[in-house]
């Protein structure tokens, strides 16, 4: 099966197919919560054994690998691949229908899910859906009246419950700015925040016949028009909000998808 890829094990709760009967176990468990590998040291449990493992190191200090750049240890293979695209800005996985670009198969795979506006999970107490397991484990932890920050800093121990604030907490701590302008020589943390900066550097053709404002795209064009038209055609299917972008409107739906 390996070679043909042929996936005949499914998930009965949201249709994911797997190769292998034991990565379809492990899958299962994130639908049911149960969490059988536990650490005897502090307590945590673990849906794999590979996970629990790569925990126990953090005991000891240890690490299997180092990154040749900027020596950071990890404790997965995996993890060290992901690492190094932080330096050469790497994101072979792209979203067919926006462009948007990202490290690994399974963050393209829930981007998707902004598109298409799949919630595949479900509470078993509300009947809730959530775009994503966590907002999901969040959630289910309101019934109990108890919200666990899971999400925690390795540089200052802080934790969160949101992975979107973790994401952004973690960045401040980093130092290392590995993405420099060609242009400029102007560096920066995150690659998002290069390609950002260098569209300042691009042609603008696209200019707004009502304000004179030049875009470096046609689609940013059309959404400054309806910021005079005061057109508002992406609507928010849960709570009614209407937004001038696609985009601003997805943002807006992630809010359902946690809370």
């Amino acid at each position: 099966r390996s070679h043909t890829g042929e996936k005949c094990y499914k998930c009965k709760q949201c249709g994911k197919r797997f190769i292998y009967f034991s990565a379809f176990q492990r899958h299962q468990r994130s639908h049911t919560g149960e969490n059988p590998y536990e650490c005897k040291q502090c307590g945590k449990a673990y849906i794999s054994s590979t996970a629990f493992q790569c925990h126990e190191l953090s005991h000891t200090g240890a690490k299997r690998c180092k990154c040749k750049q900027c020596g950071k240890g990890f404790n997965l293979f995996s993890s060290i691949r992901y690492h190094e695209m932080t330096h050469t800005g790497e994101k072979p996985y792209e979203c067919k229908q926006c462009g948007r670009a990202f490290r690994s198969a399974s963050h393209l795979r829930t981007h998707g899910r902004t598109h298409t506006r799949e919630k595949p999970y479900e509470c078993k107490q509300g009947g809730k859906v959530c775009r994503y397991w966590s907002g999901l484990r969040i959630h289910e932890l309101t019934h109990i009246g108890k919200k666990v920050k899971t999400y925690e800093c390795r540089e200052c121990g802080k934790a969160f419950d949101n992975p979107t604030s973790f994401q952004k907490h973690e960045g401040s701590h980093r130092k290392e700015k590995p993405y420099e302008c060609k242009e400029c020589g102007k560096v920066f943390g995150f690659s998002s925040s290069l390609r950002r900066h260098e569209r300042t550097h691009i042609e603008k053709p696209y200019e707004c016949k009502n304000c004179g404002k030049a875009f470096t795209s046609a689609k940013n064009l059309q959404n400054r028009g309806r910021t005079h038209t005061r057109e508002k055609p992406c609507e928010c299917k849960q709570c009614g909000k209407a937004f001038i972008c696609s985009s601003s409107c997805q943002r807006h739906e992630e809010i359902h998808s946690v809370n």
